[in-house]
């Protein structure tokens, strides 16, 4: 019976020191350490020399210790049979890492307790994982809700900025004229913020085309230095023969100037930020973020206070900024997670408390093939002014819209039709006269502004049509037909004639 008891225990005693995923080891009835697997050793970094004999409450993190979570630990064992928990353990060189524990009490024939089993298992990625899909869940639930308000916030803009420019035009005192002004640079930074939250929720219309990072970092280099002023220096590191990025040009610029700026209110003595880039190739499995493939790794490094975890974790997130009362909006970061997500990239934010922050962006390679631009693009011929005395169909299921671009229209001297849904549009259309343009909402109930230009171009070829609209919203599988004119929502006086004027080029508006 002996011979068949020890046989058992030797082959128990191989079993466990062939387990080296798992730490698994006994405790005494005092939690001190009596038996230590390889897998432990692994995981946790001691050897079995170093380790038997003293408590397990040295894996654990000051916190918890204070807290006697331990002690807790091996009562709750005792006392309901079994302890099972997750939580932040320590390593020998102080690291930490995500653990879930076991522990099993121990008891003899009489039922007396004589010690604990303990399995530790590194459930770290698994949790990172977890923490990623939640992430990206609530990233993309605040997306949804900021592109809706950005939405109708671009509308009530449109509105606003439409009837200050005619109050301004109409305005005989001077001083009448000042105070509208100031309502006019209100307004025109309530839309700023508006094309942050849209670049943040991935509702922005981006024109992606090849980039050369280099070039389009020189050509921006003096604007940076005025912008930031003479206490911090930029320097710049790129390697050899980067190719070119698939981004979006202007939101680029916007997007580094904001990364600056940051870096340079991290440093209120003044310091150095380091511009760099260099290629990357990111394999299957590397980054979960990424797809494989060739990226430019566009970087910006301070040497300022830093961020701990914390901070570190909330930084990309809408409206929450380390910055005083009025200095920051909490939207410059999110606007360039946002960026990067459509340009199908990523941001990523490395910092630690007193050693400065360094922010990432991954910009994927542009294919041979794809069309390049310049740092500094050659400018378009100006249109001729708007023709006047059209008559043009204008539609917005906004009343409020609809009426300050009626109140625009007529005071360009023109004749307008009103629709409130693209269905009255195309009553309209059918029973009177067409008229020479056809100026529409995109995002409107039943019928979307994209469907009725499709709906206008199949009946009427040759009619003029505007869509007006505060992001690219279009559902897949709906496009627009070519020659529509495209106008961002909130638009002044000035960019409608622009847009009036496009539609009309080759005379079709006569």
């Amino acid at each position: 019976m002996k011979d068949h008891d020890d046989k058992i225990e030797q082959r128990y005693r191989l079993l466990v020191e062939a387990i080296t995923d798992y730490a698994i080891y006994m405790l005494d009835p005092e939690g001190r350490i009596t038996s230590w697997n390889p897998g432990a050793e692994r995981l946790k970094g001691y050897t079995e020399q170093e380790i038997v004999g003293r408590h397990f409450s040295t894996f654990y993190t000051e916190e918890d210790r204070a807290e006697d979570l331990p002690a807790r630990a091996l009562d709750a064992a005792a006392r309901e049979g079994r302890f099972e928990r997750e939580g932040w353990r320590l390593r020998k060189d102080g690291s930490r890492f995500w653990a879930n524990v076991i522990i099993d009490p121990i008891r003899d024939a009489d039922g007396r307790l004589i010690g604990f089993a303990k399995i530790t298992r590194d459930i770290s990625e698994k949790r990172a994982a977890q923490e990623a899909i939640f992430q990206a869940q609530k990233m993309e639930a605040v997306g949804q809700l900021t592109g809706g308000l950005a939405h109708d916030f671009n509308n009530l803009l449109t509105a606003i900025l439409g009837s200050l420019h005619i109050a301004r035009k109409r305005a005989i005192r001077e001083d009448v004229r000042d105070l509208i002004d100031n309502a006019i640079q209100g307004a025109q930074r309530g839309a700023t913020l508006t094309q942050r939250l849209l670049a943040f929720s991935r509702r922005q219309e981006l024109q992606l085309v090849a980039i050369d990072v280099v070039d389009l970092v020189h050509g921006m280099t003096e604007l940076m230095r005025r912008t930031i002023g003479p206490e911090v220096l930029i320097n710049t590191n790129f390697a050899q023969d980067l190719p070119k990025v698939r981004t979006d040009s202007n939101q680029l610029e916007s997007a580094l100037l904001n990364l600056v700026v940051n870096a340079r209110d991290a440093m209120p003595d003044g310091g150095e930020i380091m511009i760099a880039a260099e290629l990357e190739t990111v394999t299957s499995g590397r980054r979960s973020t990424l797809p494989p493939g060739d990226y430019v790794r566009l970087s910006v490094r301070d040497q300022g206070e830093g961020m701990d975890a914390e901070t570190l974790a909330k930084a990309a997130t809408p409206f929450f900024t380390t910055k005083g009362v009025g200095k920051g909006t909490g939207l410059g970061l999110p606007m360039v997670h946002g960026l990067m997500a459509q340009s199908g990239g990523d941001l990523v934010l490395k910092s630690v408390a007193g050693e400065g922050t360094t922010a990432e962006l991954w910009l994927p390679v542009a294919d041979k093939g794809e069309v390049e631009v310049t740092a500094a693009p050659v400018l378009e011929a100006p249109l001729d002014p708007a023709p006047t005395a059209l008559t043009v169909l204008a539609v917005d299921d906004d009343s409020l819209v609809l009426m300050n671009t009626v109140l625009l229209l007529e005071d360009l001297g023109m004749e307008t039709i009103q629709a409130s849904s693209g269905e009255e549009a195309l009553t309209a259309l059918q029973t009177g006269v067409l008229p020479d343009v056809v100026i529409t909402d995109h995002a409107m109930p039943n019928m979307t502004g994209a469907r009725l230009c499709e709906e206008i171009h199949s009946r009427y070829p040759t009619l003029p049509i505007i869509l007006a609209t505060g992001y690219a919203e279009l559902p897949d599988g709906v496009g627009i037909p070519g020659g529509v004119v495209r106008l961002s929502k909130p638009f002044s006086q000035a960019q409608l004639s622009r847009a009036l004027a496009e539609a009309c080029q080759g005379g079709r508006c006569f």
